[in-house]
């Protein structure tokens, strides 16, 4: 039995299920450009070639669209993919098309018109990959056609949101198991994620009723992303620096709010820095044209929430900002993950301050309510969107590895140090805080002794400082011995050794009451004459507006090792073909292909075959120019000065 792909597919127009004409190899080649399979996928791909369901983990970027890709060329009947949100659907049907695969999506965006001519070309078999929005599932016109259509896999990405306990539930994704049982025959299920601790991943196999899953854990790692955690007193100034030093990189800056949003895209583009934004209050037609200006490059940097970015299959991000702390480790994995896609190296980098953990406990406590819970599951729920934040807070405040922090988290085991984020890679100062630390633990003692009761580290901080405030005024905190004793240290500053004192068991938190007591290791600095020194970090960026400034420090290892100007060459082939195809840049080539490109020169069309990303369709059509540039620039390269 034989299909079509496409009838001006210029290398291979039909593949045959059964005599193996083309295996998962050649279409991995030709298709996609690449001579061999990332860890995990060719498994989860023979998983499904055999007929069994799949779970696969994988870090984004890791490859899993291809793991229910390849395996659709090479099964009769069509793939559906459930996808969460239409900036997926766009994408990689567009990726698809540029190299000859027949796709189509289905979701809002298209008309009356459009669908039917969808739904009539799923039946006459023009394409092997559908992208459905789950909420389209059980609607009549959509179930009855892939009723009659032979799906042979249905694969639901971002499978994460189907569980309740995970930190991004979609109850439209309950609709896939309802799917399932309303078609003639069950199709095989691959299931998908980056993100999801081992309470998740069970929730996953449970709820979609995966049978005897082959599950691939790949690992979370990135060794291409650097993370860094920044504490500027400025955001606004630190963030233009920041942008600025990179030149015309694509990046993302994500804001906790959309007040945020709006207040940082008019910054960015007061001071000439070409900048989109994209958040829930703004209408569909503008977030959309917004989304296209950033996926097309006709802008390099995105504002938005967390609203933008799940499935955004944009390649060529090399970094992500987060202006705001998120509420969980797994969304900012998640989010700064959207970094670095194509393997090209990038930076994630957090800008810190303590107002952010009050925003982020408001959220959760007044987010959304899901009507689907019961008071006391909502309660539960709350009280793991809690335990997720305090983790987050933890990893902004960690002096130990921060790729280690993240590893720990989702149970990876990992080397101490990875030497490519900013805790392991600046340098730190052992500061004697032994005074401050006497002061800090005295006030606990004395305020306790004074009310009767422990408070919160807030009001610690205002004493210590000698805040003149009705509260602390009302409580007669004024009168304690230890009021004022820290009054020339910033707020920042007393928090900051709070904050250490509490890691390292000298404080602790009363769970219950969120209030600041005294930790095991208290007496040892209280009466038994022990030194403490906490780690400072010499901050290695500048600070608008400082007299005497601090050079930025950019990671060695994130610095290119290519000649800028055959770069610049190759990318202005790449716009020229964007153009004319009315695709974004990184559906020609992504970033790191064209640093392959680079680094090996290619002379012939052979050659050209062998840089990772190119497959014989981009070959045919993009291989004359791409080496002619290249033979221009080492002609030029070659003239005597």
């Amino acid at each position: 039995m034989r299909f079509e792909l496409q009838a001006n597919c210029p290398t291979l127009d039909i593949i045959d299920y059964f005599d193996g004409i083309m295996t998962k190899h050649d279409i991995l080649k030709q298709y996609f450009g690449h001579d061999a399979f990332r860890p995990g996928q060719e498994e989860l791909i023979d998983g499904i070639l055999g007929g069994r369901d799949v779970l696969g983990i994988m870090p984004t970027g890791g490859g899993k669209s291809m793991c229910y890709q390849i395996p659709a060329m090479l099964t009769e009947g069509i793939t559906l993919v459930i996808s969460p949100l239409i900036s997926l659907m766009k994408d990689q049907v567009m990726a698809l098309k540029n190299v000859g695969v027949g796709a189509a999506y289905i979701n809002s965006t298209l008309t009356f018109e459009q669908l039917k001519t969808v739904y009539r070309r799923i039946g006459e078999g023009a394409y092997k990959i559908i992208y459905a929005a789950p909420e389209r599932l059980t609607a009549d016109g959509f179930l009855s056609v892939m009723r009659g259509a032979k799906i042979s896999l249905l694969a639901v990405d971002e499978a994460h949101c189907i569980s309740q306990w995970g930190q991004d539930f979609r109850p439209s994704y309950l609709k896939i198991t309802e799917f399932l049982a309303l078609l003639p025959s069950r199709p095989v299920v691959a299931a998908y994620t980056a993100t999801a601790t081992e309470s998740v991943r069970q929730d996953i196999v449970r709820i979609l009723g995966l049978r005897d899953p082959y599950t691939v854990v790949t690992g979370f790692d990135r060794p291409n992303l650097s993370f860094s955690v920044e504490k500027p007193k400025n955001k606004t100034g630190r963030l233009l620096d920041f942008i600025r030093a990179r030149g015309d990189k694509s990046g993302i800056v994500y804001c906790a709010t959309r007040g945020a949003v709006d207040k940082v895209y008019e910054k960015l583009r007061e001071e000439g820095i070409p900048s989109a934004r994209y958040h829930a209050g703004m209408e569909d037609s503008e977030r959309a044209a917004e989304q296209d200006d950033f996926g097309y490059d006709r802008k390099t940097v995105m504002v938005a929430t967390n609203a933008f970015g799940m499935g955004i299959d944009k390649s060529n991000i090399g970094w992500v900002v987060h202006y705001n702390m998120p509420k969980s480790v797994e969304a900012y994995y998640q989010e700064a993950g959207r970094a670095g896609r194509d393997g090209s190296r990038a930076e994630c980098v957090l800008f810190f301050s303590p107002g952010d953990v009050t925003t982020a406990r408001f959220l959760i406590e007044n987010g959304s309510e899901n009507e689907e819970l019961t008071p006391e599951e909502r309660a539960m729920v709350t009280a793991a969107d809690m335990a997720r934040l305090d983790a987050m807070v933890g990893y902004c405040k960690t002096t130990d590895c921060l790729r280690g922090y993240i590893l720990d988290y989702f149970g990876q085991p990992h080397e101490e140090k990875c030497g490519n984020c900013s805790n392991c890679t600046d340098e730190f100062a052992d500061v004697d805080i032994t005074t401050e630390a006497q002061m800090i633990l005295s006030c606990v003692k004395r305020v306790r002794n004074h009310l009767g009761y422990f408070v919160g580290v807030s009001l610690i901080v205002g004493v210590l400082r000698g805040a003149n405030t009705g509260r602390i005024r009302e409580l007669g905190l004024n009168e304690v011995s230890t009021y004022g004793l820290m009054s020339t240290t910033k707020a920042d500053g007393v928090r900051d050794i709070i904050d250490f004192l509490i890691r390292e068991g000298y404080l602790g938190i009363n769970e219950e009451y969120q209030t600041l007591i005294h930790g095991p290791r208290a007496a040892e600095v209280l009466f038994h004459g022990a030194f403490v020194t906490m780690p400072v970090r010499i901050v290695s960026y500048e600070e608008p507006g400082e007299k005497t400034k601090k050079k930025e420090k950019v990671p060695q290892a994130f610095t290119s090792d290519v000649p800028e100007e055959l770069m610049k060459r190759l990318k202005t082939e790449r716009r020229r073909f964007a153009e004319e195809e009315g695709v974004p840049l990184y559906v020609i080539f992504s970033n790191a292909a064209l640093e392959d490109m680079a680094r090996r020169r290619p002379r012939t069309k052979a050659e050209f075959l062998d840089v990772s990303g190119v497959g014989s369709v981009k070959a045919e059509k993009y291989g004359k120019a791409f080496l002619q540039a290249i033979s221009e620039w080492e002609e030029k390269s070659a003239e005597p000065l």
